[in-house]
């Protein structure tokens, strides 16, 4: 009898592991760690189609990974519990660790000169504090409303050239997006080069900012 308890203990873990065992899906989870989106929002950002999005989203919502809530025409998604962000940070820990083909990529994808023009967030802390560096972010701005890192100015990267006479340019320029796969600051790091500013990226995001300011304990 325990024995058959334990495998229907197991047979629900699997459940999680089903839902993440698609690319897309692992996607979904780590659009909405950045804050919660309309299911359209998520179609456009995994160029995927709504309809196919709606059914990865049902896989989540099923594993309990995602929750959703209808406000007049449109539905948003968000993931279900404060739980499923530290999760997806462990499976991209171990895939990183345990993958030979993950470390590969992740070489290749931050490969110079990306880690030349990379700032950690003791740097950063630094250069603000002297008042050396300009932070921006630039991911969508919804994104930024739901959470930033202290001190960042939002400037989504489609907007970036309509700022640039805004920014000043004897400061460093740093800019950050969603963590470290995320390409938006690389982009914006070429826009600012070829104006003339001195620019680099932030090689994390907000979830590791926050791992960052409780380490310090300052949140």
């Amino acid at each position: 009898m325990v024995k058959q308890d334990m495998k229907e203990i197991y047979t629900e873990y699997a459940r999680i592991g089903k839902a993440v065992s698609n690319p897309i899906r692992i996607e979904l989870l780590d659009l909405l760690s950045q804050s919660e989106k309309t299911v359209e929002t998520l179609a456009e950002e995994t160029r995927s189609s709504v309809a196919n999005t709606s059914k990865h989203l049902q896989v989540l919502r099923q594993a309990k990974l995602v929750s959703s809530y209808k406000e007049k025409n449109f539905v948003y998604y968000q993931l279900a519990s404060e739980y499923v962000q530290p999760f997806l940070r462990q499976l991209e820990d171990i895939s990183g660790k345990q993958l030979i083909e993950v470390k590969q990529l992740r070489k290749q994808f931050l490969d110079e000169p990306h880690t030349l023009t990379a700032v950690d967030f003791a740097e950063l802390d630094q250069k603000l504090t002297s008042g050396e560096a300009t932070l921006i972010d630039v991911r969508p701005t919804e994104e930024f409303e739901y959470a930033h890192i202290d001190g960042a100015i939002s400037i989504p990267v489609q907007e970036l050239e309509e700022w640039l006479a805004k920014l000043p340019k004897n400061q460093e320029i740093v800019a950050y997006c969603r963590g470290p796969h995320c390409v938006m600051s690389l982009e914006a790091m070429e826009i600012l080069a070829a104006h003339g500013f001195h620019a680099k990226r932030l090689a994390y995001g907000v979830t590791e900012w926050k791992e960052y300011q409780l380490q310090k304990g300052a949140i």
